[in-house]
Formats: structure tokens, C-alpha cells, sequence
């Protein structure tokens, strides 16, 4: 479709999200006629702020938020109570996107919203961002009621019950909100982009075609998010979060940001990066180390994020015992390497893996190998050597031969 400027308004809006190729815009007189306006209050994200000739915007997706964002709304609408989940251990992302869905709900008159996780809270970062940004967030143990008497369960960050959550299999979500790849999930809505670097940046494109106004609290949360998921280390953000981010910048705190950014390694955390420092195993550009014994979940991926700054290491898999599982997690910055199907191929078959091209993470049960969690360096030698075999079988590296 060719669009001349001077028709550019609200009255195409309906038409534009019909498009299937994109949109092209005419400009009566190139190179001095700015539709950017115009264009962003029909629903369009990014628009050249002046158009020269006949400049191609981007593909019907880029249009497609306000669409979503009023599905999501009537799916609230008819709510009364709402239970927002978090995936287990959950992460500012996930955290940012389970209190703008909040803002969103409360907006629209739903009564009863909840926000609850499994697992727990253990990375500095995230519990300072909970205390800090006051996030009202309860453990899915401690509800005082069960989760399927919300009348709408929302998943955050994730899609499967049962698959890093603490829910059980049977419960259906009615709205899925993901960014992650993973298996087609059915809901009364369900917005999975998995093109998208960050689940918080759909909820600002939510936020914004909502016209909902940011709070400096939401706005911060979201802005830390961004970043943390993708900006901060520069693993392919796409252009959308780099928007994100310009979006909620005018209403963030940035002093609030700031401590975050220097919140403090707890000891334990420190702990188990210093094991993973000590038991590195290198094999060409990838390594491997274990964290051993650990009750800090997250400690895993900041050490995967530490042991990756080691000159020539472009991928890392670090792993440990937590609870009653091995946890695993993996970063890679070799755009050869898929992590989260090399995680899938190399563990898939022994527990619950996934993740994105970039970083993946997962756990293997222990089983009959629970009891025996007292000796857990005992346990951790008998392991140690076929997750190692296995994790580079899976990269198609030659032969392992554990050290010695």
C-alpha cells in the first residue's frame, strides 16, 4: 500500500494492520514532511522522522501491538481476580513484566491481583530490585489460597506449567506473555515474540499503546529490565529494546538504577564463582566448570557471565548441585552456537533445558542419587565427568578426556 502524508491518519489505522508486506510511505515533499508523529498514535512503532520519498517502514509486526494489547484487555475485563506467575528464580525481566501486567490490570478495574513465583529470590540484583522497587511478591507455597481459584492465571516469561515453575502440569494458563522459543502453548491469549530480546519490552509496547501513564517505580523496573536482559551485554538486542528503553528513560529513577547496578555479592554467591574459577575446564573456546554445592541459584548464571570475560572463551556451561537437582546454565557469544539447543541435545533427554541462541539454563533431577547429597563432592566427581562428556558431544567438539 502507498500512503501519501497528508492522508497518514487515524482513519487508515484499521487498514495499515491489514498489511502483510510493510508500509510504504509518499511524502508530498520529500525530505521535509515528519509523519512520525501521525504514524505512532496509529500504532506504529518507528517511522523515519522525515520522509524521503518513498522510504519503506517495517513489516505488519511492527503494528501489531495495539491489536495485542487490546486482546489482553478484554481478556481482563472479564476478571475478577488475577494470579500473575513468575517463572521459578525469577529474574528483573520477568519481575518488571509480572508488575507492568499489574498496572495494566488495575487499570482496567480487576479487583484481586496477585504477583507469585517458585523457587526463590537469591541473585543481589533481583532481591534489591524486589526491596527496592517495593514489588509485592509472594512464594507460590505461601498463598493463602490455591492458584486455580483466580479466576485468570497469567504467565510472565514463560508458557509451560510444570517447566521451571512450581505449578503443577494440570494448570492452564489464560494468558501467556514469552519471549522465550518453546513448544505452542494454548490460551485465550497468548503474545510469544520470540523475535523480541526481552518479555519486558512487549509490556511497554502494552504501556504505551494503552496510553497508560508510567509511574517512576514501573518505569524504573522496566528500564532495568531491558537492560539487564539485553542492552548491558550487548547480546543481539534488537532494535525494539533499544525503543523500550527511550520509552521509559523520561520517567525512570536513575539514582534507583544505580543501586541496583552496585548491589553487593552476597558470600555464598562469591563462594560458588570462585569454585567455578577453580574448576574451569577449557577446551578450545569452551569451558566448563562446576559451582559444587550451592543453595544460590543464580549464582550459576553469574559465574557462566564471569568465566565468559576469559580471553578466547566464547562459550561457557557451568553447573551445580541445588536442592534435589543438578542446575545447569550456559552463555555463548559464538553466533555458531545455539545454546539452547545444545543444552536440549546434550541434556534433553535427563531433565528440564531450554533457552535462547545466547543463554540457556535447565536442571537434571537427581533421583536415586538424592541421598547421597550429604557427600556431595563424591556426588559431584561421579557426575562431573558426563555432564562434561555430554555438553561437548553436544558442541561436536572432539573426544573429552576429563583432567587429570
Amino acid at each position: 500500500m502507498l500512503v501519501s502524508a497528508p492522508h497518514v491518519g487515524r482513519a487508515f489505522s484499521s487498514r495499515i494492520s491489514l498489511l502483510e508486506r510493510g508500509v510504504f510511505v509518499r511524502s508530498p515533499y520529500p525530505r521535509a514532511t515528519p509523519v512520525n508523529g501521525e504514524f505512532r498514535r496509529d500504532g506504529v512503532d518507528t517511522v523515519p522522522v522525515t520522509v524521503t520519498g518513498f522510504k519503506p517502514l517495517f513489516p505488519v509486526e511492527r503494528v501489531q501491538p495495539m491489536s495485542r494489547a487490546a486482546d489482553l484487555v478484554s481478556v481482563l475485563e472479564s476478571t475478577s481476580s488475577l494470579a500473575i506467575v513468575c517463572h521459578d528464580n525469577p529474574d528483573p525481566d520477568c519481575l518488571a513484566s509480572a508488575i507492568a501486567l499489574e498496572a495494566i490490570a488495575e487499570e482496567h478495574d480487576v479487583d484481586e491481583v496477585i504477583i507469585t513465583y517458585g523457587g526463590e529470590i537469591s541473585h543481589q540484583q533481583n532481591r534489591a530490585f524486589v526491596n527496592m522497587l517495593a514489588v509485592d511478591v509472594q512464594s507460590i507455597e505461601e498463598l493463602d489460597s490455591d492458584i486455580d481459584e483466580f479466576t485468570t492465571i497469567a504467565f510472565v516469561d514463560h508458557t509451560v506449567p510444570g517447566s521451571n515453575t512450581a505449578l503443577d502440569t494440570d494448570i492452564e494458563p489464560d494468558i501467556v506473555v514469552d519471549h522465550h522459543p518453546g513448544e505452542p502453548v494454548e490460551a485465550p491469549f497468548v503474545d510469544v515474540r520470540t523475535e523480541y530480546g526481552a518479555t519486558a519490552t512487549i509490556f511497554v509496547e502494552y504501556l504505551d499503546s494503552l496510553d497508560i501513564d508510567l509511574t517512576s517505580r514501573l518505569a524504573s523496573a522496566l528500564l532495568f529490565a531491558v537492560h539487564r536482559e539485553r542492552l548491558d551485554f550487548v547480546r543481539d538486542p534488537t532494535r525494539r529494546e533499544y525503543e523500550a528503553a527511550l520509552t521509559v528513560y523520561p520517567d525512570a529513577e536513575l539514582d534507583v538504577l544505580e543501586q541496583l547496578y552496585g548491589s553487593a555479592f552476597s558470600p555464598a554467591t562469591l563462594d560458588a564463582i570462585g569454585r567455578a574459577i577453580a574448576t574451569r575446564d577449557r577446551r578450545g573456546s569452551s569451558m566448563i566448570a562446576s559451582v559444587g554445592k550451592t543453595g544460590e541459584t543464580d549464582a550459576l548464571p553469574q559465574a557462566a557471565d564471569y568465566l565468559l570475560n576469559l580471553e578466547g572463551v566464547d562459550t561457557v556451561l557451568v553447573y551445580g548441585i541445588v536442592g534435589d537437582a543438578i542446575r545447569i546454565s550456559g552463555r555463548s557469544i559464538d553466533p555458531r552456537i545455539n545454546m539452547g539447543e545444545t543444552l536440549t541435545d546434550g541434556f534433553g533427554e535427563l531433565g528440564s533445558v531450554g533457552g535462547h541462541h545466547d543463554m540457556a539454563g535447565g536442571h537434571i533431577g537427581l533421583g536415586i542419587f538424592a541421598d547421597k547429597q550429604g557427600d556431595a563432592d563424591e556426588l559431584l566427581a561421579f557426575v562431573s565427568g558426563r555432564i562434561a562428556q555430554r555438553f561437548f558431544d553436544a558442541l561436536n567438539l572432539d573426544e573429552y578426556s576429563p583432567p587429570t
